[in-house]
């Protein structure tokens, strides 16, 4: 095992629960301004500048986590695999920070508001713990191929992800992002159409919006999405045996 390669780990694994830190602070902040008497749904009216300063950090955030990646990586693979896992320990540890400090979630299977870009995920805190697993797994088969034809410690390696995996990769992903949308975007359609999110008063489609409480998610398309991402990963690694 390349002991470069496991520095650049452990650096990024101390980043990354650093940045989990400070996310979960921002969080804890917002909801002590939002939800004094505690977070819960349906979600309370937030002002239209705090609305895109959380869309800004979420992008400022992505950003950080891609740089990181770009830093790192020697190759492109390379850059991709520290971005994902530098995402995934991120991930992890803003929720193992949360519970730390405001006994937040109660339970795995507490809903929580993953994402708002471009409409709003949600879904139990499980659910991107699952997947910041699989991305964890699958960045460490990119910089730990586990064979010497490809070993990191050899200059000018080659590790390369198949056409075939980024099209598995990218379908379960998209996969996934549905059912992370699906029962929020599924409400807002019960209470209005395409058309009348874009020429009823904003006032009135955010007044509608705030009425969403989350109902059931949708298990099916995201066990269907991690297979398909799995099935990705399993012939990146075949390929690079």
């Amino acid at each position: 095992m390349d002991k470069s390669i496991t520095k650049i780990l452990w650096i990024i694994i101390v980043f990354a629960i650093a940045m989990g830190m400070l996310e979960s602070a921002v969080v804890i902040y917002l909801r002590d301004i939002l939800y004094p008497e505690g977070f819960e749904f349906p979600l309370n009216p937030v002002r239209p500048d705090l609305v895109w300063t959380e869309i800004l950090r979420e992008v400022a955030t992505l950003v950080m986590l891609l740089g990181v990646g770009l830093l790192a990586g020697r190759t492109a693979a390379d850059k991709f695999a520290w971005f994902l896992f530098a995402f995934a320990v991120w991930d992890i540890f803003y929720y193992i920070f949360l519970w730390l400090l405001v006994s937040w979630p109660e339970s795995l299977m507490t809903w929580d508001v993953l994402f708002l870009l471009p409409v709003t995920w949600t879904g139990p805190v499980i659910s991107p713990l699952i997947v910041a697993v699989t991305m964890m797994g699958f960045a460490l088969l990119i910089v730990y191929p586990g064979n010497g034809k490809s070993d990191p410690a050899i200059p000018g390696r080659k590790i390369r992800i198949p056409r075939l995996s980024w099209i598995l990769l990218i379908s379960g992903s998209v996969i996934l992002i549905t059912a992370f949308t699906w029962d929020y975007s599924g409400f807002v359609l019960e209470k209005m159409s395409f058309k009348d999110i874009w020429t009823l008063p904003q006032s009135q489609v955010h007044s509608m919006v705030h009425e969403y409480v989350p109902r059931k998610f949708n298990w099916g398309l995201f066990s269907l999405g991690e297979i398909v991402i799995l099935s990705g990963i399993f012939v990146f690694w075949k390929s690079s045996r």
